[in-house]
Formats: C-alpha cells, sequence, structure tokens
C-alpha cells in the first residue's frame, strides 16, 4: 500500500501517519458568533473541520486551486479571495503557477475577473519574485530536478522543502531540495528489521546531525548512513540551498516518527 502513495523521503508511513491534523478555524465564530451562530458553525466546523479536512481523498495544495478558480469564476475578489490566494501560497502554490492558473480561467471566466484577480495576487505573491530566480538558479546546479513543494509534509518542517521522486523501484529514491535555513524536526526510522536510510548531497550545502552528536556538514557527494532508531534531523544550511538524495533502505514494519522542531536558537548555533 505504501508504495503507491506519493512516498517522502524519510520513510514508509503507515496510513495512519500520513493523515494530516484537522484543520481549525476560527474566523466565521469570530465575525459571526454572535450575529449568525449557524452559519459561523458550519464555516468553521463543516466546511475546514471536515471537508477541507478530507486531505486523504484530496490535498491541500488542489483544494486551494478549485477554490481560488471557483471564486474568480464568480467574480468574486473580496477578502475571501485574498484569504484563498494566501492560503493557496501556504499550501504550495508557486507565484508562477498562479499567474498561469489565472491566465487560464480568464478564458473560460472572462478577461475583467481575470484583471481583479492578478490585482490581488500580485500582492499575496509580492515577496517571491526573488526566490523563484533563487530557485531557477539552484536547478542550474544539479541534474536532478527540485521537483514540487512538499505540502504533505509541510507541518514536519521549518521553512520550504520541495520533492522530486527519482525512483520507486527496488529502493525509493527521492532528490529533495531545502530552502536555505530550512530544515525538517528531529525523527527516528523505526523498523523491527532492516529500515533507516541514506543521503547522498546533491547540490548547496546543508547539516545532519543526531542527538547528541556535532553536525556534519553535507556537501554534494557526501555520504550520510542513518540506522534506524537513531533520533536525527537534516537540513539547509543557513545561507545555501541545499539538496541530497535519500534512498529508503527495506527493513520490516517500517514506519517514521516525527519529533519536535529544531529550534531557532540550536540551529543557529552551527557555524556559517
Amino acid at each position: 500500500m505504501h508504495k503507491i502513495i506519493w512516498i517522502f523521503i524519510f520513510s514508509m508511513l503507515t496510513f495512519h501517519s500520513m493523515a494530516q491534523e484537522k484543520i481549525v478555524q476560527t474566523a466565521g465564530r469570530d465575525q459571526l458568533g454572535e450575529f449568525a451562530p449557524k452559519f459561523a458553525a458550519l464555516n468553521d466546523d463543516v466546511l475546514f473541520g471536515e471537508v477541507w479536512s478530507r486531505t486523504d481523498r484530496l490535498g491541500l495544495r488542489d483544494r486551494s486551486l478549485v477554490t481560488v478558480t471557483s471564486l474568480i469564476s464568480q467574480g468574486i475578489t473580496d477578502n475571501s479571495l485574498v484569504f484563498h490566494l494566501q492560503s493557496a501560497r501556504k499550501n504550495g502554490i508557486t507565484r508562477t503557477e498562479i499567474a498561469e492558473i489565472i491566465t487560464h480561467i480568464a478564458f473560460y471566466a472572462g478577461w475583467p475577473k481575470a484583471w481583479a484577480a492578478f490585482n490581488l495576487a500580485k500582492g499575496v505573491w509580492a515577496d517571491d519574485a526573488a526566490g523563484e530566480d533563487a530557485r531557477a538558479a539552484f536547478q542550474r546546479e544539479m541534474i536532478f530536478p527540485i521537483g514540487e513543494p512538499n505540502t504533505a509534509y509541510a507541518q514536519y518542517f521549518i521553512g520550504q522543502s520541495y520533492l522530486a521522486p527519482i525512483s520507486r523501484e527496488q529502493v525509493s529514491v527521492s532528490n529533495v531540495t531545502f530552502e536555505p535555513r530550512c530544515r525538517n524536526n528531529w525523527h527516528i526510522h523505526r523498523a523491527s528489521s532492516g529500515g533507516g536510510q541514506m543521503l547522498i548531497g546533491v547540490a548547496g550545502r546543508g547539516w545532519y546531525q543526531e542527538e547528541g552528536k556535532p553536525a556534519v556538514e553535507i556537501l554534494p557527494g557526501t555520504v550520510i548512513h542513518i540506522p534506524a532508531g537513531v533520533k536525527h534531523w537534516h537540513g539547509a544550511a543557513a545561507d545555501s540551498w541545499f539538496a541530497h538524495l535519500a534512498f529508503e533502505i527495506p527493513g520490516e514494519n517500517t514506519a517514521n516518527e516525527w519529533l519536535e522542531p529544531v529550534s531557532d536558537e540550536a540551529y543557529d548555533q552551527l557555524s556559517k
């Protein structure tokens, strides 16, 4: 079952560990709780608490795409569209993608509606131009693709990461890219036998650290062996994009245990 699900780099997870946490929304009660309590409850508890939370059926990125398209098609360009554009960005839709999405919508929903939506989208993605250029420059440094934003496991990361599946035959291999300062939480690869992970640096500069040991710098060609049961984290250096190949080591009863984030204080102690 696990091999047919989009497997993230750190282990083949069980179905239950892959589920997203339930989305908590309070906008309805904050703005209409006294005036329209039933509507507020439907908005917060049903629309977001149930429908948006069914990520095992449709991911947050796709739900944002559907919602933004629906609002623009109806000519709704008020705060609700701004909110959903912000959510779309948070859920992994890039500046380049939203420009193409609205352009496509224009031919079906109308040119004036697209103009109005672009005016809002420019504000939401205003600070992304530099990031888009930096990502494009980093892509030119390596032969493997950067891939798509890692929205499915964003809750276990500080910063933005990207995933590009390289192979799902024999051994699961992914290219994982981290923006500067991005790192995953402390975590442990569990297995009753075998299991664990191997990392190979591809481009940029990053860090790997096991609990109780100094951090190890990862450069292109660096190989890191991670046995099952070892608490660790890895990610980019503060001043560099970083990418590594992640090889999942086959084992029995494999699972990934996500733990606490790597604090800014601990991360900033690493030499730059």
